[in-house]
């Protein structure tokens, strides 16, 4: 790649490591160096704009730009840049956000604890509910259920939670203490003819015959997102959490929400757990917490939980846990403004009432023969690709065409994921019904263009 010396992108290859990246491909092909960011676009050092369809990273609701929450920032910068959060000691935006996500979240909860990131959350939980066991006096009770394609974090713990070959290979994880269980993909994994709820019954039944070969009196939690995001925005079968939740108050298991990406309105409702009727023992969210501008993620546990940790650390002397920058002032005053901004913009409401519109409007690309499923709920969603619609089959390798797309996408001015060979979209909240007509618009001239590359390709191949 031909880069300007002394230039961004030449400084970026000189001196960067970045994650989820082909350090070898990245040496050839460069960085796209992103210079600023309005509404739902961003633009980069030449001035092209892209609208932003995954919100950065899942993550920015109320848009790029947004003064506000730059203004909330520089006001607490001012008045106190920085403070922890140990020994006794607090600040206002903290006690403030916290008192606000108790009111917000979808059933009683009793305290908050903030750490910097998802994964730092989902870390945090996994030690609070080994912590929480030990206070028991059920020190056995220690293993935690994820699910084959979720999305939990990339911490030693949280990437053990995780079902994703990609972020496994190469580290010697996941770590003992932590199964997996089936995907709800009822489009890949169910049985021909199989309906959706008969799909969830048998997963149900799947994950008790787990419970019981490893022992339920082994078993702490079982965590879930309620839309799987990263492992390729996977919508649950109908009456999947009902029985899941059933199997789990069976067993004396806790449930473990990740709304981490779901949380704040992406699925038309604030929480995912309203969504799908979910009523979990602890909530993990981040992300749309503060639209991302300042790093912070939240967790949310029951009075239960809460009074066995306070009793534990009376006997121990301490909560021996916390991160230097947890309930930072700063990030915590973002993220209560960004709160303030999502209830008076009513861009929840403003979600579900377009959501059809960006639903329907992918779900029209279904007839398109590179495409096998169109999924998703409120403004987030995927369209996956294959090489036969009839067979469902993919493409080897995996990730190939889904890789072409991406990149036919931002040619296009379109800014997407490619999660192997799907395709996933989550906007920001305060995408406009234009927007997502612009949205498509791109997203069909890419799709079209690789249908051309597939189509060359199999010629040069005769």
């Amino acid at each position: 790649m031909a880069t300007r010396p002394n230039s961004p992108a030449a400084k970026d290859i000189a001196y960067v490591l970045h994650p989820y990246t082909n350090a070898r491909r990245h040496e050839e092909i460069g960085p796209m160096i992103i210079e600023r960011g309005k509404g739902v676009y961003v633009y980069d050092d030449q001035g092209k704009e892209y609208i932003e369809g995954l919100a950065g990273l899942w993550s920015v609701a109320v848009g790029f730009g947004e003064e506000r929450l730059v203004e909330a920032a520089t006001r607490q910068l001012q008045q106190l840049p920085y403070y922890h959060s140990f020994a006794h000691k607090s600040h206002e935006p903290s006690i403030l956000l916290a008192e606000k996500l108790l009111e917000m979240a979808p059933r009683d909860f009793s305290k908050v604890f903030f750490t910097n990131s998802g994964s730092e959350a989902n870390d945090t939980v996994i030690k609070m509910l080994w912590f929480y066991n030990n206070a028991k006096g059920r020190p056995e009770k220690k293993k935690f259920i994820s699910r084959i394609k979720a999305y939990h974090g990339i911490t030693l713990a949280s990437a053990s939670l995780t079902g994703l070959p990609a972020n496994q290979k190469g580290f010697d994880l996941p770590l003992d203490r932590f199964v997996h269980t089936a995907c709800p993909h009822h489009y890949r994994f169910a049985y021909e003819g199989e309906s959706e709820e008969e799909f969830a019954s048998r997963l149900a039944g799947q994950l008790e015959e787990l419970i019981l070969r490893e022992g339920p009196e082994t078993i702490a939690a079982f965590i879930g997102e309620p839309v799987m995001g990263a492992g390729g925005v996977i919508v649950p079968p109908r009456t999947y959490w009902q029985k899941v939740q059933q199997v789990l108050r069976k067993y004396d298991i806790l449930l473990v929400a990740d709304e981490v990406i779901n949380g704040f309105g992406r699925t038309g409702n604030l929480w995912a757990c309203e969504t799908f009727d979910i009523k979990p023992d602890v909530l993990v969210t981040s992300k749309q917490l503060t639209s991302s501008y300042m790093p912070l993620a939240a967790i949310m546990i029951t009075d239960e939980i809460y009074q066995a940790l306070a009793n534990y650390t009376k006997e121990l002397g301490t909560f021996g846990h916390g991160y230097t920058t947890s309930a930072h002032p700063v990030a915590t005053a973002v993220g209560l403004e960004n709160l303030k901004i999502i209830e008076e913009r009513n861009l929840i409401e403003h979600a579900a009432a377009v959501a059809p519109r960006f639903q329907d409007g992918l779900r029209r690309f279904a007839d398109h023969p590179l495409v096998g499923e169109v999924r998703g709920v409120g403004l987030i969603a995927a369209v996956e690709l294959v090489s036969d619609k009839a067979t469902k089959a993919g493409f080897d390798p995996v990730g190939s065409v889904g890789l072409h797309l991406f990149e036919r996408c931002q040619a296009n001015g379109l800014i997407v994921r490619n999660l192997g060979d799907a395709i996933a979209f989550c906007p920001p909240l305060i995408i406009s019904e234009q927007e997502i007509d612009a949205l498509l618009e791109r997203f069909g001239k890419a799709l079209d263009e690789t249908q051309e590359w597939m189509n060359s390709r199999s010629i040069a191949a005769e």
